[in-house]
């Protein structure tokens, strides 16, 4: 059997607060415990907002933490045509369509919300004609690139995914993943050849990661991946979803908050030891 693999994978689009090292902890001790692999992964798809300061940010705050991983680092901004060719098998299905709507537009649409919150796409774009498709790109419309997922889980069926935890130990779970809740989501975005959705899933496989340990906030998230996986032929892991670091209000810990980061932490003369052992390490 081959070695476990588990990977971390932060954005660099800010800098690492108390939430991602409880996340990049809880990864490295699962590894540790199963005698796997542990990997880093930079997920930088978002050109506009990743800087190359918070990724080198992110190599020394998890390294001040007592952690280490595989050389060489993945960075997901390498690989964009490895994720428009994934894309292109899905479109050679007929599965995937152009979408021109603007934010402005889905916003003040009414059909209900996606796990995430998000309005559900209503399928304004889903019926336009060859002719409109072509005639809208030779205007310089640009488009996300949406999944007809209905469609994709009709081909599928139903599926399922293997959920382990809270310790390595414990016997695995099968749930099921229930993606038409999300209704027709972007797997490509306006100027990038790809989205988060695919772009794991690509890289998960590529890297044989056997293992994903996330927060339990992206469980429902895992519905789109194993639909994913099984449209492309790509591996499925186990995976395991673990709690969230919550500040004094109750909420999420999130970069686009301002939560106190680790290197303020750092800054302001709490040690490595007292991070990890405040979080349970």
């Amino acid at each position: 059997m081959p070695s476990p693999v588990l990977r971390f994978a932060p954005s660099p689009n800010g800098l690492l607060h108390l939430g991602h090292a409880y996340s990049a902890l809880f990864t490295a001790v699962w590894a540790e415990a199963l005698g796997g692999r542990f990997l880093l992964r930079i997920e930088d798809i978002d050109l506009t907002r990743s800087k190359p300061e918070f990724t080198a940010a992110i190599f020394e705050d998890l390294a001040w933490l007592g952690l280490a991983w595989e050389q060489p680092v993945l960075q997901q901004s390498t690989r964009f045509p490895v994720y428009a060719a994934a894309a292109g098998r899905l479109r050679a299905r007929d599965l995937l369509y152009p979408c021109f709507c603007s934010r402005a537009e889905l916003a003040a649409t009414s059909g209900g919300t996606d796990p995430d919150g998000a309005p559900l796409y209503p399928g304004i774009c889903r019926h336009l004609s060859e002719a409109e498709i072509r005639q809208r790109f030779a205007e310089g419309h640009q488009a996300n690139w949406r999944l007809k997922t209905d469609e994709a889980t009709a081909l599928t069926g139903v599926l399922t995914y293997s959920v382990a935890g809270p310790t390595p130990a414990d016997r695995p779970q099968i749930r099921y993943a229930r993606p038409e809740r999300w209704g027709d989501v972007v797997l490509q975005r306006k100027g990038t050849p790809t989205s988060y959705h695919l772009s794991v899933v690509v890289d998960d496989d590529a890297q044989g990661v056997t293992h994903v340990t996330r927060g339990r906030d992206m469980e429902p998230a895992t519905d789109i991946h194993v639909l994913l996986q099984m449209l492309l032929g790509l591996s499925s892991p186990s995976y395991t979803f673990h709690k969230l670091i919550l500040d004094a209000e109750g909420k999420k810990l999130s970069k686009s908050k301002g939560s106190t980061s680790l290197r303020s932490l750092r800054e302001a003369g709490r040690t490595a030891a007292e991070i990890r052992q405040e979080l349970g390490f």
